[in-house]
């Protein structure tokens, strides 16, 4: 590891060692904390009591952040010709199907998410090999593979995200930006938590809630206490 700069080793002893933080305290804290000259993403990070290799404890969902991510998200429309239009006026920022498909097959994915029909996802099958790995393969479980193609791309471009727990029982996700106020941080990182807490599996024993730490790009965790996350 690298020298800490002047501002990094103020920031580190910003936070109190072994001290759990309330969301209310992290979420003004991690503004505190940053030393990026950009304007970094907040994330937050919660280890789950899941073992993800079985099915029945597989946890994945979608939400809408109240305040949006703060990042700007392109979306690629892969819709009929009918669908165009709406797709359009919805605000996406590439539309159309086989020419796209093509450009796909070549390697392209500047995009952060693919909106589709349930009618065209044979044709997309054959692009998992590309998209698989980053991420952007459409799901109906996450609202992109509908018929509702203008509501889905409205959704997503005002701060819909989807999650899915990773190998090792932790799901990441960023829930806006340090430039955002602190009530906003606080209450898109509330919002994904609860969401969290109400798709615990069934078969899921013991905490679930294991740990949560929120963050900024390059910033040290801030360890939260999960029995905050409720409070107003």
């Amino acid at each position: 590891m690298g020298k800490l700069t002047k501002n990094q080793k103020l920031a580190l002893g910003k936070i109190e060692a072994g001290k759990s933080y309330t969301l209310k305290e992290a979420s003004a804290l991690v503004k505190e904390i940053t030393t990026t000259k950009f304007d970094a993403s907040v994330d937050v990070d919660v280890r789950l009591g899941v073992d993800p290799r079985k099915a029945n404890q597989m946890v994945r969902g979608v939400v809408s952040l109240p305040h949006g991510t703060g990042k700007q998200v392109r979306v690629l429309a892969l819709c009929t010709p009918d669908k165009e239009a709406e797709a359009q006026e919805a605000g996406a920022d590439f539309v159309g199907l086989d020419e796209y498909i093509n450009k796909i097959k070549g390697g392209w994915t500047d995009i952060d998410v693919i909106i589709t029909m349930p009618s065209i996802m044979g044709k997309i099958g054959a692009l998992g090999r590309v998209l698989g790995p980053r991420g952007l393969m459409p799901n109906p479980k996450s609202g992109t593979v509908t018929n509702e193609i203008g509501n889905a791309i409205k959704e997503v471009k005002q701060g819909k995200i989807d999650f899915k727990v990773d190998k090792t029982g932790i799901v990441h996700t960023s829930v806006g930006k340090v430039s955002f106020d602190a009530e906003k941080i606080r209450d898109n990182a509330k919002e994904f938590i609860s969401t969290l807490i109400k798709l615990k599996p069934t078969a899921a024993k013991g905490v679930y809630i294991k740990s949560i730490y929120l963050s900024s790009t390059m910033s040290a965790g801030i360890k939260i206490d999960p029995k905050s996350v409720e409070e107003n």
